[in-house]
This record gives C-alpha cells, sequence and structure tokens, in this order.
C-alpha cells in the first residue's frame, strides 16, 4: 500500500460517511476523517472540491476525488491506485 493518505470529508450523521468510513476501516486503509459538521473552514473546503454540496467527499492521494462513492466504486478506485493493504 502505498504510504499516502486519503481525506475523507463528512459528518457523523451521514449515512453514506458512515457506509464509507466503515469500508475504509475494514479494508485496512489510512484515512484522515475531516468532520465538516463542527469546521466550517472544512465545510467549505469539501464544498469547493466537489462543486456541489455532498457529502462524503472522499479525496485520494492523486488529487482525484468521489463524491458519495458506491463501496464497489470505491475499491475499484482504491485497487486502480494501489491503495489497498498488501496481504
Amino acid at each position: 500500500m502505498a504510504d499516502q493518505i486519503i481525506q475523507m470529508y463528512g459528518a457523523d450523521w451521514c449515512g453514506d460517511c458512515i457506509r464509507s468510513k466503515r469500508q475504509l476501516t475494514e479494508l485496512g486503509v489510512d484515512f484522515d476523517y475531516l468532520d465538516v459538521e463542527h469546521d466550517d473552514t472544512l465545510r467549505d473546503a469539501a464544498i469547493e472540491i466537489a462543486g456541489v454540496k455532498s457529502i462524503p467527499v472522499v479525496v485520494f492521494p492523486d488529487g482525484s476525488h468521489m463524491i458519495e462513492p458506491s463501496n464497489p466504486a470505491m475499491l475499484d478506485k482504491l485497487r486502480e491506485l494501489d491503495l489497498l493493504p498488501t496481504e
């Protein structure tokens, strides 16, 4: 796995955020969780990155991002960027 960290903008009340956090955790992928609920700067950054007011916004080390990714789409992206831990 690359030593680069994924950033995930989200909120604790968001079902898609909970699902994405769970997926990354279960896969053993390192990520920084950025709570937009209590930080206006983080909220504004997520909106600027995504271009819309939707979460989660997942930013990958290559600079690409996904908005509300499905589990299969997230897994495909992690594989594409070689971000899955090796067994």
